[in-house]
């Protein structure tokens, strides 16, 4: 079930993208470091009701984030669509006892699904240009990448751009 993250649950979902990040960085990914995610990130996601976990058995093994808001870092991208009603993903994450099992699908299905519903033209996002398999994973769904931007206090190398028209 994909549902609204609490508050309460930042603890949880800050366990898990740590694994996430230790298991990427095991494969010699270094996306995600003591930086980013954050507690703050994730609090003020809460806040704006834009953090989705994805719980099975009560456990929470999933998480992302579907945000109105567009980060300064993506406006020199030359988008597809207009600039006035697009979703943001961030943050996605599955716990890595639980990848390779469909999880990652179903948050992104749900994902189009809510921008769909919303009358949304297109969904965006970055991801590590380091981290083929994501690169694939959003390609396979229709993505087309865009550009590259730069978080310095995540790493030297791009994250491309990808947008997926609606």
């Amino acid at each position: 079930m994909i549902r609204p993250a609490k508050r309460s649950e930042i603890g949880k979902i800050l366990n898990l993208t740590q694994a996430c990040a230790a298991a990427m960085m095991a494969n010699g990914i270094y996306q995600w470091n003591e930086h980013y995610p954050s507690r703050q990130a994730f609090e003020c996601d809460v806040d704006r009701k834009e953090l989705y976990v994805l719980e099975e058995d009560n456990q929470i093994i999933g998480t992302m984030v579907i945000s109105t808001f567009m980060d300064e870092e993506y406006k020199p991208v030359r988008w597809l669509t207009p600039t006035d009603k697009n979703c943001y993903i961030h943050r996605v994450a599955v716990h890595p006892d639980f990848q390779g099992k469909g999880y990652a699908q179903q948050l992104m299905g749900f994902a189009e699904n809510y921008a769909r519903e919303k009358g949304f033209s297109s969904l965006r996002l970055d991801t590590f240009s380091q981290n083929k398999r994501n690169q694939r994973f959003y390609e396979a769904r229709g993505f087309q990448r865009l550009g590259d931007i730069f978080f310095p206090k995540q790493s030297g190398h791009p994250f491309h751009c990808y947008e997926l028209v609606l």
